[in-house]
């Protein structure tokens, strides 16, 4: 008898009756036991949104068998669907320049189990954090970035992207600006963590501008990135208050947290298969 295992299938569809229980149904006939199941219709939309995990005991030849199956119910009530093994890891790379906060708080929470991805290696254009990712065990690879160098800098990372067999690329503080093609090859698989001061506080020093202006709220948002280079479908925020006894090194300090936790909890989320696309929005399953 072969180990059971976890798996999840998420779908999005016009919203019709009937769904929830064709669904369902179908995961009964297959043998497999329903973990959770959350469900979304959208009223303004009128789209459905599901995801279901189940445990059973598939294996591989199964899980390609249990896609076969589902395909008349998808067709029926013309799904966007997805069934994966959640057993299976889930590869990111990470990008980062100089700043260390989120690499740090990621490969951390991978350390200590609390965050189900695996990070073959960590890319960077500069050769500051080599260290760092080498003190937590994973691999560093060092692309400088010039406006000469930026296509063959680019056509590397895509050769390491496919020789690590990456799900996903996280950019946990990277600072160079991918080309469309590339954000448009990895739509649904490029993290970005930015801080959400006002656009008048981007650059170099956005804390002192900050403090010269006695913000009231810091915040950070972790988005896929989308090909038009603008801000893509938000998947987590955070914020904290802030007031005129903040100096901008307190500001910061206060940012790197809510950078590190925001983007911590949407490279979760994206690697459990909770996030859905919904045009330049998501849908987000606890």
């Amino acid at each position: 008898m072969s180990a059971e295992q976890d798996f999840v299938l998420t779908l999005t569809c016009p919203d019709r009756r009937a769904i929830v229980r064709d669904v369902t149904g179908l995961l009964a006939e297959q043998q497999l036991s329903i973990v959770d199941s959350q469900q979304f219709a959208d009223g303004t939309s009128e789209q459905f949104f599901m995801r279901v995990q189940m445990r059973g005991e598939c294996g591989v030849a199964g899980v390609e068998q249990l896609r076969k199956e589902f395909e008349p119910v998808a067709d029926r009530f013309g799904m966007r669907w997805e069934l994966h093994d959640l057993t299976a890891p889930h590869r990111a790379i990470i990008m980062v320049s100089r700043h260390g906060h989120c690499l740090n708080d990621l490969l951390f929470r991978v350390r200590s189990g609390a965050l189900p991805i695996e990070v073959p290696t960590v890319v960077s254009d500069h050769p500051d954090l080599a260290d760092m990712a080498r003190w937590h065990g994973v691999p560093f690879h060092h692309i400088p970035v010039t406006g000469d160098t930026k296509p063959s800098a680019e056509a590397e990372l895509t050769e390491l992207i496919e020789l690590y067999s990456a799900d996903t690329v996280v950019l946990a503080r990277y600072t160079q600006t991918l080309s469309p093609q590339l954000c448009a090859r990895l739509e649904g698989r490029l993290i970005n963590i930015r801080h959400s001061l006002s656009p008048s506080f981007e650059g170099a020093d956005p804390y002192q501008r900050a403090h010269e202006r006695g913000v009231k709220v810091i915040g950070a948002t972790a988005h896929y990135v989308t090909a038009d280079l603008g801000e893509g479908p938000i998947i987590e925020q955070d914020s904290v208050r802030a007031d005129h006894r903040h100096t901008p090194e307190q500001l910061a300090t206060l940012h790197q947290d809510l950078e590190a936790g925001a983007l911590a909890r949407a490279v979760k989320w994206h690697a459990e298969r909770r996030v859905i696309l919904d045009g330049i929005r998501t849908v987000v399953f606890s």
